[in-house]
């Protein structure tokens, strides 16, 4: 088995890093250590997890050359507030992996909701935002997961699944951890705990194609299929139904339509 990289991601100023060999998840070593006091922001990077996790405790697969990483943070907000980093989180990933392809790659890069990264249709990123602990009204630690698909993908899944090399893009996870915590500082300090969510709607928007694209949206217990509406002011997806009406999605796993 490689052994982890030796080299070691600049980060911006301020954070510190976990180096692990092997987890069970990163998210969940960062939820421990932020149960043991730890007050980040901390980065918790691993070669290889045993565990991974994405949404609704689905299985990420975590093939040793992908990238695993995890940011634990503190701030000044509720978690009603915290929420809206699922939409940052894509943001992050989209413009991270923007970063190291190249122009024709980019072009077939696409956001779906809430923050999945597409490459060419096929699923390349994914992010799990949790609560670590909350700590009252005007206070919340959350963690950040991020699992980018750069040596290897997972084939057989319902929804397509591919990877940077599979498009000829071969960065290091090194340098993709490096260029992934630039970003998310970039856009951290853009949002600003809350103030200015709208410009990352905004941006998140600007990524994820026009309106009007069938989708469908697998919720608790049921399905909804309608056509992509943009986001509200919150971030939930508006779907417009076949009747007219407008449906609003808080939460559930979207999934493209074909006419």
């Amino acid at each position: 088995m490689p052994s982890f990289p030796s080299s070691s991601p600049k980060l911006p100023s301020g954070y510190r890093l976990l180096r692990l060999e092997a987890v069970d998840s990163t998210n969940a070593e960062a939820r421990r250590r932020a149960a043991a006091g730890e007050p980040g922001p901390l980065w918790v990077w691993s070669a290889r997890q045993s565990a991974g996790r994405g949404r609704a405790g689905r299985e990420w697969r975590s093939e040793h050359g992908n990238l695993f990483a995890s940011l634990l943070i503190g701030l000044s907000c509720p978690l009603s507030v915290a929420g809206q980093l699922a939409l940052l989180a894509g943001l992050v990933a989209y413009d991270t992996i923007a970063k190291l392809v190249d122009e024709e790659t980019r072009g077939q890069l696409l956001l779906k909701w809430p923050n999945d990264v597409l490459l060419g249709g096929a699923k390349v990123a994914g992010m799990l935002l949790e609560s670590a602990n909350g700590e009252g009204d005007k206070r919340s630690v959350v963690v950040i997961g991020t699992g980018i698909n750069l040596a290897h993908h997972p084939e057989g899944l319902p929804q397509p699944a591919t990877s940077l090399a599979a498009h000829g893009a071969t960065p290091s996870p090194v340098a993709v951890l490096e260029t992934l915590a630039a970003t998310t500082d970039v856009w951290l300090r853009r949002w600003q705990e809350g103030a200015a969510f709208q410009s990352i709607r905004r941006a998140w928007l600007d990524r994820a194609g026009p309106t009007g694209r069938l989708l469908r949206v697998r919720l608790h217990n049921e399905e909804a299929e309608g056509l992509f509406a943009g986001l509200d002011s919150g971030g939930a997806l508006r779907l417009l139904m076949s009747d007219g009406a407008e449906r609003r999605v808080a939460a559930g796993d979207v999934f493209f339509g074909s006419r």
